[in-house]
C-alpha cells in the first residue's frame, strides 16, 4: 500500500490537549472486524468485552522527564535538548536530539539549570539533529538522575501546544509504569484506572507484562510513499518467561488476546516462533507493521486514534482491514473523538 493512502483531513481542535478528567471515563469506540459494527462507549464499558482466562498484553514501560531546556558556552543561546537514550551509563554518554541543531557543534558545551550546575559536552554528530553527548557530573548515578528529574520537563509530543503543568507526570504515565526508558507514553494505556484493572481482575481477565522503550521513531514522519522502503527506529523490548507462559496458555484455549496499544504489538510480533507463539526475549526491534500483515499474537487490539500517515494508524489498519479503520475514523471525526496521545480509544476485536 502507499502512503498517500493514510491520508486523511483531521480538524486540529480534536487533538487533545488534555488528558480526560478521569482516565476510564474517556470515550471508547468498539469495532468489530467480523461484523463491520462500531458502536460509542466509555472506556470502561471495556470490561463487557472480556471474560474469563481473556488476555491484555500491556507495556510497562515508563516515561521520563527526556526534554531539557539549556544554553549554549559564550553566545548563551537557548538550546532544547531531547534526551533519546543512554548509551553509557558509567561515561554519561547520551544519544539526543538538539533544537536548533544547526548552532550545536562537536566540542560546544551545554550549560542547565538557573545556576547551570549541570553541564554537558557535545562529542558526536550522528543525524542532521542527533547528537552524542557527555554530561560533565561528578556525582553517584542516583544523584545524576535526581538532576535530571528535577531540570528534564515531561515530553509531551509538540501537537500538544501547551507547556508541560504538574499533573502532565501522572497523566503523562500509566498505573502501571515500572522501567524507566520511554520518551513517549504508550498512550493506549493511559485509559486504564487501578479500580478498572482491579474489576477486570476480579473477571478472571489475565495481565501479561511486556516493555518496550517508545523512542521518537514511533513518532518519526514517514517520508516514503513505498510503505516497504520505510525503515523504523530500533526500540529496546523485554518480553519474560510469565508473560509467554500466560500468553500462550490463552492462544492453546483460543481465549480472546488484547493487545493494549501499538507498542505492545510491536513487541510481542517481534518474538514469534515458528509455531506462532510467543516466546521469551530481549534486544532491539524494528518491525514496520504494514498491511497485509498476519498478526501472529494478539486478537483484539486497544489503540488511541492516531494522526494521518503515520506508523500507528498504517499498523491499525493491517490489524482491521483498511477500508474499516478509514470508515472508523471518520465516524470518529463527526462525533467528535478526541485525537492522539490524550485523547479517546477503539477498541477492535
Amino acid at each position: 500500500m502507499k502512503l498517500s493512502q493514510f491520508k486523511f483531513d483531521l480538524p486540529l481542535n480534536l487533538i487533545a490537549q488534555h488528558p480526560s478528567k478521569t482516565r476510564d471515563e474517556s470515550r471508547l469506540m468498539v469495532v468489530n472486524r467480523v461484523t463491520g459494527k462500531i458502536e460509542h462507549k466509555v472506556f470502561k464499558d471495556i470490561l463487557g468485552y472480556f471474560n474469563d482466562k481473556d488476555v491484555m498484553i500491556v507495556n510497562n514501560t515508563k516515561v521520563f522527564p527526556a526534554r531539557l531546556y539549556g544554553r549554549k558556552e559564550k553566545t548563551g543561546a537557548k538550546i532544547e535538548v531531547f534526551l533519546l537514550r543512554e548509551l553509557n551509563k558509567q561515561n554519561r554518554l547520551w544519544d539526543v536530539i538538539v533544537d536548533p541543531a544547526r548552532k550545536i557543534r562537536v566540542g560546544n558545551k551545554l550549560y542547565f539549570g538557573d545556576d547551570e550546575s549541570l553541564v554537558a559536552e557535545v562529542i558526536d554528530n550522528t543525524t542532521s539533529r542527533g547528537r552524542t553527548i557527555r554530561f560533565l557530573f561528578e556525582g553517584n548515578d542516583d544523584e545524576f538522575k535526581q538532576v535530571l528529574d528535577t531540570l528534564g520537563e515531561t515530553p509531551l509530543p509538540k501537537y500538544i501546544k501547551r507547556k508541560p503543568e504538574e499533573e502532565d507526570k501522572e497523566r503523562y504515565q500509566t498505573v502501571y509504569a515500572k522501567y524507566e526508558g520511554a520518551v513517549a507514553a504508550p498512550t493506549a494505556g493511559l485509559h486504564f484506572s487501578r479500580e478498572l484493572i482491579k474489576r477486570l481482575e476480579i473477571k478472571g481477565v489475565k495481565f501479561a507484562e511486556v516493555t518496550l522503550h517508545t523512542g521518537l521513531g514511533t513518532f518519526r514522519p514517514i517520508e516514503v510513499e513505498d510503505l516497504s522502503k520505510h525503515k523504523m527506529d530500533a526500540e529496546y523490548f523485554l518480553i519474560d518467561e510469565h508473560a509467554v507462559k500466560v500468553v500462550n496458555k490463552a492462544k492453546e484455549e483460543n481465549r480472546r488476546i488484547c493487545a493494549i496499544g501499538t507498542t505492545s504489538v510491536r513487541a510481542v510480533e517481534s518474538s514469534v516462533t515458528a509455531q506462532n507463539l510467543l516466546k521469551a526475549a530481549e534486544g532491539w526491534t524494528n518491525t514496520f507493521i504494514h498491511p497485509p500483515y498476519d498478526f501472529a499474537i494478539p486478537n483484539a487490539l486497544v489503540t488511541n486514534f492516531h494522526l494521518p500517515k503515520t506508523s500507528l494508524l498504517i499498523m491499525t489498519c493491517a490489524f482491521a482491514g483498511y477500508d474499516l479503520i478509514m470508515e472508523a475514523y471518520q465516524q470518529a471525526i463527526k462525533e467528535k473523538y478526541r485525537f492522539f496521545s490524550y485523547g479517546d480509544a477503539m477498541l477492535i476485536i
